[in-house]
Formats: structure tokens, C-alpha cells, sequence
């Protein structure tokens, strides 16, 4: 099975149209957070669904020092997974998401989650970390890009993974988050493709 992505070079900078998070004249500020498009082919003989699902493996495991200007996030710093991207139930004769169909700018208090004409959304991780804010906080179905904090050592690596799967619908409980997702996968996957991305706000960002 082949995943694909016009939108950025696998392995490559990711754009900041499809960031949430974008340099500004004086801090951070929203960026377009547009849907990458994607296409797949070569599934295999079987499948009755698909399923996409991106997370980023360097975010910080303390907030102690995120977003302060007055420090920076240490490079050695443990770190944990981010969920930008829960799409499940996708039909097995969708073979491509065009760019912003499942996101067209960043939404206060989050899209959706559920059923969509692609798929069903689940919820990203934004949720979590907007917290109870009273303007942001909120369950963030679907597509919300990169935003890794301005004062962070590490270069932030996303990777989306397309899973072709045995059954039709995973039956998950609305809202449903990626780590649910993979767990309801066990044993329905017959191939999985992969394509990744690296973003950053700190221009001293690193490997």
C-alpha cells in the first residue's frame, strides 16, 4: 500500500498553511491549519476501511518551561505523543483527502468530532492541552496541525499513518482518541503506509 502527499515532501519541512501554530511579529500566532491532502493506492484485496491517524513524538513530557521567554525547552528532554489527526471509518473507496477538507483554519473550542462524508473524526490531543480555558477549551474533532512551542530545542517530527483495515466501522464511542483508536485496530490491520513531516517554530530548533 503507497500513501502519498502533495502538500510537503515526505520527510520534509511541513508548510505553515498547514500549521495551527505560525511564526508572528511578535510571538506565535494562528496559522491557516489547513488539511494535508493525501492519496493512497494498492490496498490490499480485503479492506473495508481505512484509517488515518497523525501524531508528533517530541512533545515535551513537563510544561514547566513551554512558551516561556524567558528559557527554552531542554533538547534531552523526555517526550510523549501528541495526537493532530484522528480519522477512522474512512470508506474503503475514498482514495484520497483533498487539502482542507477536514480543516480550513483553527476552530475555538474544536470541530466536531463523528461522522463525516471521509470518515469519522475522533479527538486530537488540542483538547488536552487547552484545558478548561474558557475561550479554547473545548473537544477538537479531526484535523489541528503542528504548534510546538516557540522556545523548543527539538525539531518536532509528525508522522500520518494509513491503515487499510478488515472490517467496515471500528464501533467507537464518540469522542474517541487516537491511543482508542490503535486499540481497536489490533488484529484488523492488513497493511499499514506511512508519511512524516517536520515542523518547528524556534529557528534554533534541532534534531
Amino acid at each position: 500500500m503507497k500513501l502519498t502527499s502533495p502538500s510537503f515532501a515526505d520527510g520534509a519541512r511541513i508548510p505553515p498553511k498547514f500549521a495551527a501554530g505560525i511564526p508572528g511579529p511578535s510571538g506565535p500566532v494562528p496559522g491557516p491549519n489547513k488539511s494535508p491532502h493525501f492519496e493512497w493506492s494498492d490496498a490490499p484485496a480485503g479492506t473495508k476501511s481505512f484509517a488515518l491517524i497523525c501524531h508528533d513524538r517530541d512533545v515535551p513530557s513537563k510544561a514547566d518551561d513551554v512558551n516561556k521567554k524567558d528559557r527554552k525547552v531542554p533538547h534531552d528532554l523526555p517526550r510523549v505523543d501528541f495526537w493532530h489527526w484522528v480519522l477512522v471509518d474512512v470508506p474503503p473507496n475514498v482514495k484520497e483527502l483533498a487539502e482542507g477538507v477536514d480543516s480550513d483554519g483553527l476552530v475555538p473550542k474544536g470541530k466536531p468530532t463523528g461522522k463525516t462524508d471521509h470518515g469519522r473524526r475522533g479527538a486530537n490531543s488540542y483538547g488536552d492541552w487547552f484545558g478548561s480555558d474558557p475561550n479554547m477549551g473545548g473537544v477538537y474533532g479531526g484535523y489541528d496541525g503542528p504548534w510546538p512551542p516557540f522556545n523548543d530545542e527539538r525539531l518536532h517530527h509528525y508522522t500520518f499513518t494509513l491503515y487499510a483495515l478488515d472490517v467496515a466501522s471500528l464501533d467507537l464511542k464518540d469522542p474517541f482518541t487516537g491511543p482508542q483508536a490503535l486499540d481497536a485496530m489490533k488484529g484488523h490491520v492488513l497493511a499499514t503506509a506511512t508519511w512524516s513531516g517536520v515542523y518547528a517554530i524556534a529557528d534554533y530548533a534541532r534534531e
